[in-house]
């Protein structure tokens, strides 16, 4: 249980506050509606939540999270739902969010909308924030007069998104946490260790193992040019981390990422789930197949499938079908094509699309549960040979310490 500070509005439209406890912000919204109020703002309760944003701000403006769309989202179908006009809205929720990028992005909203345009033409400028996944599911709701829908629905998927980005962080974090650690062991191991036994080896005065001879000069290289390694190491990083920024880099790392061992098959089937929900959202709202393609290209989150997802929007540009130049990708799998096929022969493409990405949301949540007995194998691997390497070099000589100082 969590003790959640909430706004909103009773029956007589007068504004109200206080506490609640309870297990979610859900739970939370549920009780207040049973008590005749509307929510407008709900978080949880935490004393660091205002220090931290504090420091935040002394390094610039936060970005706009995920979890922040999908509060926005959630309360704009609340309050859309209940009656609140948007500029009424937009306004109350300017005041209560706690993210000033975001306070200043729905103030500018609230600005744009002021001076008479739509909501889809206020959010198209601030794409910064808003996907275009995002922005067309507006878009349709404001034709459609289902706006509070569009928000449900983006909402909804947003949580979805959330989950499986996190899900995805967490298989990597556990093989990036052991990689660094056996890096820094053997960085100590040559800077401290084997020195201590190269005095003793060379006071034998007699010939080395190869094994030995390459771990001391391993060490004499590091202890000699650490700064070095760790200069080179840094600029390596950063240069890195530039590159991947780039377009070119991006599209590289995105491609290769799908090829990682043992997590790699799990971003695959991530990302084929995120295309899969997003091109299914897009129909059943009623977009249009080629601007519905270009939206997802950018909504899957990985620069190689979405590229793969635009190659199908030109071909159905030149009157192909969706399920040949998916086809012609050579990216998805039998299951994606067959379902693609049926849907286009009965004209449930959303349906069996929503099927496939909840066969491979749930395929995802079985990998990531059974991910530690995939990568146990080959992290005793790698560590056995590292440990037989070391073993080999630091107690050959002393098998052959009696000879040796009987040389002497």
């Amino acid at each position: 249980m969590s003790l959640f500070q909430y706004k909103g509005r009773n029956q007589r439209g007068e504004a109200v506050s206080g506490q609640i406890e309870a297990g979610s912000a859900d739970a939370v919204a549920t009780q207040l509606f049973n008590n005749g109020i509307i929510p407008v703002d709900i978080t949880v309760t935490s004393a660091s939540a205002d220090v931290l944003a504090g420091m935040r701000g002394m390094f610039g403006e936060p970005k706009v999270q995920l979890t922040d769309l999908i509060l926005f989202s959630r309360q704009m179908y609340t309050l859309l739902k209940a009656g609140v006009p948007i500029m009424q809205a937009l306004r109350g929720l300017e005041g209560s969010t706690h993210n000033p990028t975001l306070v200043r992005v729905i103030g500018e909203i609230h600005e744009s909308l002021d001076a008479g345009l739509d909501l889809t033409s206020a959010l198209r400028r601030h794409t910064d924030v808003f996907s275009s996944l995002y922005i067309s599911m507006v878009q349709v709701g404001e034709t459609t007069g289902a706006l509070q829908e569009s928000f449900l629905q983006m909402s909804s998927y947003l949580e979805l998104e959330k989950e499986t980005r996190e899900r995805v962080k967490s298989a990597t974090r556990y093989p990036m946490f052991v990689v660094i650690s056996i890096a820094v062991a053997i960085f100590v191991i040559n800077l401290f260790v084997i020195p201590a036994f190269s005095k003793v080896y060379a006071s034998f005065g007699a010939e080395l193992p190869w094994a030995t001879k390459m771990l001391i000069a391993t060490s004499n290289f590091t202890v000699a040019y650490w700064y070095v390694i760790l200069i080179v190491l840094g600029l390596a990083i950063l240069c890195l981390r530039v590159y991947v920024k780039t377009t070119e880099g991006r599209y590289r790392w995105h491609k290769l990422k799908l090829r990682l061992p043992a997590v790699g098959g799990i971003i695959y089937r991530a990302s084929l789930g995120r295309f899969a929900r997003a091109l299914a959202l897009t129909i059943k709202a009623g977009v249009p197949l080629v601007q519905g393609l270009t939206v997802v290209s950018r909504a899957v989150d990985n620069d190689y499938v979405g590229g793969q997802v635009a190659q199908m929007r030109d071909g159905v540009e030149r009157g192909e079908t969706i399920t040949r130049t998916a086809a012609a990708t050579g990216m998805f799998p039998p299951l994606v094509l067959q379902m693609l096929a049926v849907g286009e022969e009965t004209g449930a493409v959303d349906e069996l699309m929503g099927e496939v990405a909840g066969y491979y949301e749930r395929e995802v949540d079985y990998d990531l549960k059974n991910l530690s007995d995939a990568i146990q194998p080959i992290l005793i691997i790698f560590i056995g040979i590292l440990v037989f390497i070391l073993a080999l070099g630091v107690f050959l000589p002393m098998w052959d310490l009696p000879q040796a100082v009987k040389g002497g």
